[in-house]
């Protein structure tokens, strides 16, 4: 399971209050911006919105000049474009913000998505020979293009001519076109360089006219559904871009978003950004996953409320459809993990299922990275030939891996924490092989659970809401305020409503607070009555009958005072010894339980009906801190027939038969080791 790292971020008391003085705003805020980096006067008034921020110029990008130059032309000699977008959510409204700029001009221009199911990811020779057939004269692509090598020499081939614009990292060749404009070139020196498609595309607007005025700024809500869609670090020129499409959707809603949000149940409020990552960039996502991408596009597109409306509400229903087989498909690869021996201690996960639907498999691999706490890539097979989508955590480069075993693959491409590939059939288990040996070579990181400042129960009023408002757009790059609650007892525990969530007293030198835990019954909680705990915690503005109060939300919780360096340096030694790889004499002796230790895992097993709560509870309940000899004792009960496992759930069989744990082959494993290195 995914045991993250507690990490309370470190700040400079000194450097918080000076700031804090000289910007005359709550140190709280100035804390906060810390954390994250923003460390001097400058970027934290730029950070809040004190002093507009100096941004770069679009014609710093490479080829940029290039690029505005031959698209004025096509516009002017009335030549035929199209823009060649993508079926995510950053290449729709990429795509449309340049197809609706074109328009204005009186361009000659149309659009086209690829289907993500019967053409993929970026240019193809299928779809350049139909525009060609169409007469097209220049292609300029939005989200796409950087590994188009091949496509661009058929482009040329046919008498047509090629602009790219992308924001994706480049192989070592370039596309021989008219122009390339993407901040990843290695002779881009932009400072800024986390722009997402529709950013790009906002940059070549922005050259086009020259410079950023009301024409621009008017696009700026589809820059902000493509920003945090695409999970672009909230900050610098992204966090601009993001606040000010958000005023854009509030004063002059598009029709279309106008529509979506409406069907969302989200438009009797002011817009954020959580909004956009959880309720409308999911459903425009729907549209391509769950069929064609180009309803999305059409919905942004619609001048008339009623159209729009018809789009929403179909677009509404694909993504009931996606999360219905989103969930069919997590439950398959799940049990494939679980129950293929060895496959939940590999370091990258790899799953494989026939016809599984690829509009939702990325997302079903962001599930299981969420589960598990490591990369995971999951495979769709159709005959010979598969497609997989992967998602990595922080510190490990699914991208370099990729390149690494590029050997048994098709193609790849993507980014550090999300990539695409394509892999034959009966290259899977190679793949699945070559990658984790590749990261076997890396001390696989932890994911990190951040918490940005301890609070004091009295701190939690208004004004904490007033903090974290101040925070906003929050994102990647600028997560939610995350506070520790530290040395809590726990008092009560409560189901709300049908009982899917509950509601937790806590309480510390006797001061009593209540906070809510989403998504866990009363019996999945496995804190009991007089537990001291550390959590995790978000706030939130609660209002009723006009009263404001502060909702307290557990994100995550932990023990009070455990040993967590050990805790997690053993997880990783004991997934080591699951993996068959060799382990020192010391750290084998480290794995090793006693007798003693394996009866008193032993004695609590069988005094429960059944145990869920996994091995660091079991710890605590025995008084243990060998974490990893306890996950060695069960294995060993398991190999043994003491113990049956189902669903994670573990169950104490009924025998009269007398066990020798000893003899256990994990056991026995362990005293190899020992026993070899002497």
């Amino acid at each position: 399971m995914n045991r993250k790292k507690w990490q309370v971020m470190p700040f400079d008391q000194d450097a918080v209050l000076q700031t804090a003085e000289e910007l005359n705003i709550d140190p709280h805020c100035v804390l906060l911006a810390y954390t994250r980096g923003i460390k001097d006067v400058y970027s934290a008034a730029e950070f809040f919105g004190i002093e507009e921020g100096e941004y770069s110029d679009p014609f710093e990008f490479p080829d940029m000049d290039l690029a505005v130059e031959r698209i004025k032309a096509a516009v002017e000699n009335f030549e035929s474009i199209a823009v060649f977008g993508d079926y995510d959510v950053d290449g729709v409204t990429a795509t449309a913000i340049l197809y609706m700029y074109l328009e204005s001009l009186g361009a000659k221009v149309s659009y086209y998505i690829p289907d993500r199911h019967s053409e993929g990811y970026g240019l193809s020779t299928e779809a350049v020979k139909k525009l060609c057939d169409c007469g097209i004269n220049l292609i300029v692509t939005v989200d796409n293009g950087i590994s188009a090598v091949e496509e661009a020499e058929y482009i040329k081939s046919l008498g047509m001519e090629l602009v790219v614009t992308d924001h994706h990292l480049p192989g070592e060749v370039l596309p021989d076109c008219v122009a390339v404009v993407d901040p990843h070139r290695a002779d881009c020196y932009l400072p800024f360089k986390d722009y997402v498609g529709a950013g790009v595309a906002y940059k070549l607007i922005c050259a086009m006219e020259g410079e950023e005025n009301e024409v621009t700024e008017s696009y700026l809500d589809l820059v902000a559904l493509g920003t945090v869609a695409d999970v672009m670090p909230l900050v610098d020129e992204n966090r601009d871009f993001v606040r000010r499409g958000l005023y854009n959707m509030a004063m002059s809603p598009r029709k279309g978003i106008d529509a979506i949000r409406k069907i969302a149940s989200t438009d009797d409020k002011i817009p954020s950004s959580g909004e956009l990552a959880f309720a409308i960039a999911p459903r425009i996502n729907a549209a391509g996953r769950m069929g064609s991408a180009e309803r999305g596009l059409r919905l942004l597109l619609s001048k008339d409320s009623l159209e729009a409306d018809d789009f929403a509400k179909e677009i509404n229903d694909e993504n009931t459809s996606r999360q219905q087989t989103e969930q069919e498909i997590s439950a398959l690869a799940l049990k494939q993990i679980e129950e293929t021996p060895g496959m939940k201690y590999d370091s990258v996960l790899v799953v494989d299922g026939e016809n599984w639907n690829d509009g939702v498999i990325g997302i079903v691999a962001s599930r299981l990275v969420e589960k598990y706490g490591k990369p995971a890539v999951v495979i769709t097979k159709t005959g010979d030939t598969a497609k997989g989508s992967g998602r990595s955590v922080d510190g490990f480069s699914l991208y370099d891996a990729l390149n690494a075993v590029s050997h048994t693959l098709t193609h790849f491409g993507g980014h550090k924490l999300a990539a695409g590939l394509g892999v034959e059939t009966s290259r899977i288990d190679e793949f699945r092989k070559a990658i984790n040996d590749y990261a076997r070579d890396f001390d696989m990181p932890f994911m990190i659970q951040r918490i940005d400042y301890k609070l004091k129960l009295h701190s939690i009023n208004e004004n904490l809401l007033a903090i974290t408002d101040a925070m906003e757009p929050c994102g990647a790059g600028n997560s939610q305020p995350i506070f520790g609650l530290f040395k809590m007892t726990v008092e009560g525990i409560s189901p709300i409503g049908s009982g899917k969530h509950i509601r937790v007293e806590l309480s510390k030198a006797g001061n009593t607070v209540k906070a809510v835990m989403f998504s866990c019954t009363a019996a999945q909680f496995p804190y009991e009555k007089g537990d001291v705990v550390d959590l995790a915690v978000s706030v939130k503005r609660n209002e009723y009958l006009g009263r404001v109060s502060v909702s307290i939300i557990i994100k995550n919780i932990r023990f009070h005072g455990v040993n967590e360096d050990r805790i997690l340096s053993e997880i990783r030694l004991y997934e080591r010894l699951c993996r068959g790889e060799v382990i020192y004499k010391d750290d084998a002796f480290a794995l090793l339980p006693e007798r003693e230790l394996m009866a008193n895992v032993y004695r609590l097993l069988r005094g429960r009906e059944s145990w869920s709560y996994g091995e660091e509870v079991l710890c605590k309940r025995i008084g243990e801190e060998r974490y990893g000899a306890v996950c060695v004792s069960i294995q060993a009960m398991l190999e043994t027939g003491l113990l049956k496992e189902s669903d994670g759930i573990l169950t104490v069989t009924k025998t009269t038969q007398k066990v020798n744990l000893e003899q256990a082959p994990v056991i026995l494993k362990l005293k190899s080791f020992i026993e070899g290195a002497e």
